[in-house]
């Protein structure tokens, strides 16, 4: 369908239906479930790891546990070409953002740990139940079907084709649990593969959204506090009194009316970026008598790969300028403690054209990007290390599923004919890419259309 140089010749046309062939929905179901029935929290996903290197040797790649530290670790795989071809890495995460129980998920997660909220999977019709079903473990086992597809199908590789399934994807860090790394989270497993020379001269990532995209937001986070004065209920008529948990409201409020305004003046490309409230904390739980003389909460504000972390502190800066300016009376200060920049690879770049001709072959149509994204990847790990990377994922569930979609059942109910789909994909990419010389590859890139 691509009507440019990544288009299929009729040798790789034969090679891609021989491939799709290879497509075995019975496996692909297999690993879906496996992956999900293995709890994967971020921090402790080296057991889920070391089971998917062993299904990538069963796959006909040169699999691998790599691990981390005592508890993490990634799952690395390779199947070789005959050299004279550029190297294509596809990539997913494994870990999930909740954990999958009552002691840690609940109360913020609900009232109520729903099913498909836990490591258990179940299977309904054409879907699977069970925390992180399709993000990310839908998208994961995609990976290694395709990769397997191609190895039966006796593909002609000229380049080598690397999957990494890593650790600690998720926007997290330290989990309340012993000897945990307080930088589990955050890309720490991509960042740690690609150090220990995992590397290609593409990637593409699976994650959500039935497109393919080539830029993706970053985030900063902040810790704001709010100072005020230890004092007790029976007191404050009598003393100083100033409630710090009082104060958070108002300056919580403010950015709130702030927060639409920054994402207006930012909404450009595919990205329009959020910001978000993620946690309060101040005072004794166990007495409401007592007044804190601190509180503090955290802020996500994600950023366009046209904005700086630097810059984004200097609007939140400015933010906080104009709130104590309103609130003078508020005594407040912040750190900005986390900053991840967002990153695009360039339309026309090889990834990109590449990965948007395997949609058009799914669709019969020019490809059609989603905007408005706000969502962070470790396509933002990968690019900023310098290997052009695309992402192309799932639709979200349709309305036959099990569940109403909401959040969490966007996450945790993958849809088995959306994982053959993407599967298909893959294979599509890594036929268009890896049986080329890099001489083809780097001619193509010059001829892309302006």
């Amino acid at each position: 369908m691509a009507a440019d140089t990544v288009g299929l010749d009729p040798q790789r046309r034969a090679w891609l239906e021989a491939a799709w062939k290879q497509i075995d929905d019975r496996r692909l179901t297999e690993l879906v479930i496996g992956m999900v029935g293995i709890p994967s929290p971020t921090g402790e996903e080296g057991r889920l790891a070391a089971w998917l290197a062993d299904r990538l040797v069963e796959s006909g790649a040169e699999g691998r546990y790599q691990p981390i530290d005592e508890s993490q670790g990634n799952a690395v795989g390779r199947l070789r070409g005959d050299g004279t071809g550029v190297d294509l890495l596809l990539y997913a995460p494994i870990d999930t953002l909740t954990v999958g129980t009552e002691e840690e998920d609940l109360p913020w997660a609900g009232p109520v740990l729903r099913p498909d909220m836990r490591a258990e999977p179940t299977v309904e019709g054409d879907y699977v139940l069970g925390l992180g079903a399709s993000n990310p473990k839908g998208h994961g086992a995609s990976l290694i079907a395709a990769v397997e597809a191609v190895r039966r199908a006796g593909v002609p590789l000229r380049g080598d084709v690397l999957v990494g399934l890593g650790a600690g994807g998720m926007p997290t860090n330290r989990r309340p649990v012993p000897h945990a790394r307080y930088n589990a989270g955050q890309g720490s497993g991509c960042s740690f593969m690609l150090e220990q020379g995992m590397w290609a001269d593409y990637a593409l990532i699976a994650k959500p959204g039935w497109t393919t995209a080539w830029e993706e937001v970053g985030l900063c986070w902040f810790e704001v506090r709010l100072h005020g004065t230890y004092s007790y209920v029976g007191s404050r008529h009598r003393m100083t009194y100033r409630n710090p948990i009082v104060d958070a409201g108002i300056v919580i409020a403010e950015l709130e009316r702030w927060l639409p305004e920054y994402t207006a003046r930012h909404t450009d490309g595919l990205v329009a970026p959020q910001g978000n409230i993620g946690s309060i904390e101040g005072g004794w739980p166990r007495t409401a008598s007592l007044s804190p003389a601190l509180c503090r909460f955290t802020v996500d504000l994600r950023i366009s790969p046209r904005t700086s972390p630097a810059q984004a502190r200097r609007e939140f800066a400015a933010a906080m300028d104009a709130i104590r300016a309103s609130h003078p009376e508020i005594d407040l200060d912040w750190d900005m403690t986390l900053a991840i920049p967002g990153t695009s690879t360039p339309e026309d770049n090889w990834i990109v054209r590449a990965g948007k001709a395997a949609w058009e072959e799914m669709e019969g149509r020019p490809h059609e990007p989603i905007l408005l994204n706000s969502g962070a990847t470790d396509a933002n790990i990968l690019r900023s290390r310098g290997i052009p990377t695309a992402r192309i994922g799932m639709d979200r569930i349709d309305e036959e599923a099990p569940l109403p979609l909401d959040f969490p059942a966007g996450m945790n109910v993958v849809d088995l004919r959306e994982a053959h789909r993407l599967t298909r994909c893959l294979v599509h990419a890594v036929i268009n890419t890896c049986t080329r010389t890099k001489a083809e590859v780097t001619a193509a890139e010059g001829s892309a259309p302006s």
